[in-house]
């Protein structure tokens, strides 16, 4: 991984969007920046890169939002999301890069179209509160995603939605329960090799791109409509995921 020119040119924008989601401004669209990143770099190298910046957007995210989180809720994801990070470890561990790159790029098309067909109406929202038991599952099938591609946002918030949550209460369960995800895969990434001294380099200089996109979206959430940014957000990833199939196939 070189940190040249290239590498900044697309880490940049995709980190600030990364933490402006995390912020509270469309908070499924976090995991967006590891697709770019993964356009320009190994898989393995664009998630490590991403996660220690997630946790530091989570950890600065975490005073605005605190204790506003739903209890219960985000218990049963914490809980599920441990057994869905280590099957994804045992997944990855065994997978050559063109596996993994295809795996991020399917999840960042699926993403875009599971988001559109909600948005149009075509996949209603769960009409009562789901069980514990579903909850699990929706966590398991989070941290799978998660570990993947830090896209368990998707997943989490199929469960979410179905407990009509307040928007900020929403936010807040989401922070929390991914906090906590980022801070198990650390140790299993750091297992499987994927930190190095150029992830940690790359980290130092994105550390205040991801402390001011996560506090900008604190700002965005509170005033600014969400359409044009998941418009971006759409277009970005969809370009992203496609090039990262075509690759892993080609």
């Amino acid at each position: 991984m070189t940190l040249d020119f290239t590498f900044f040119a697309l880490a940049i924008p995709a980190v600030l969007f990364a933490g402006i989601s995390k912020g509270g401004f469309g908070s499924a669209a976090a995991f967006a920046a590891a697709p770019l990143l993964a356009l320009i770099v190994e898989p393995a190298q664009a998630v490590a890169v991403m996660l220690p910046l997630l946790i530091v957007m989570d950890f600065s995210a975490l005073k605005p939002y605190w204790r506003q989180w739903q209890p219960r809720t985000s218990w049963i994801l914490i809980l599920g999301g441990v057994p869905g990070a280590l099957l994804g470890a045992l997944l990855i561990g065994r997978a050559n890069p063109d596996v993994f790159r295809f795996l991020i790029g399917l999840i960042a098309v699926s993403f875009v179209i599971y988001q559109f067909s909600r948005d149009q109406g075509w996949i209603p929202v769960a009409g009562a509160p789901m069980s514990d038991r579903s909850g699990f599952l929706f966590g398991i099938g989070a941290g799978l995603t998660s570990f993947i591609a830090h896209a368990g946002g998707p997943v989490a918030s199929v469960y979410l939605l179905s407990k009509r949550l307040g928007k900020r209460e929403y936010q807040a369960t989401t922070i929390i329960v991914f906090w906590a995800n980022n801070l198990l895969k650390f140790g299993l990434y750091a297992s499987l090799g994927f930190f190095s001294p150029q992830t940690a380099l790359a980290d130092l200089y994105l550390f205040p791109v991801a402390i001011i996109g996560t506090y900008l979206g604190v700002y965005m959430h509170r005033i600014v409509p969400e359409r044009l940014y998941f418009a971006v957000i759409y277009i970005c990833l969809t370009l992203a995921g496609a090039k990262l199939i075509h690759d892993a196939i080609a």
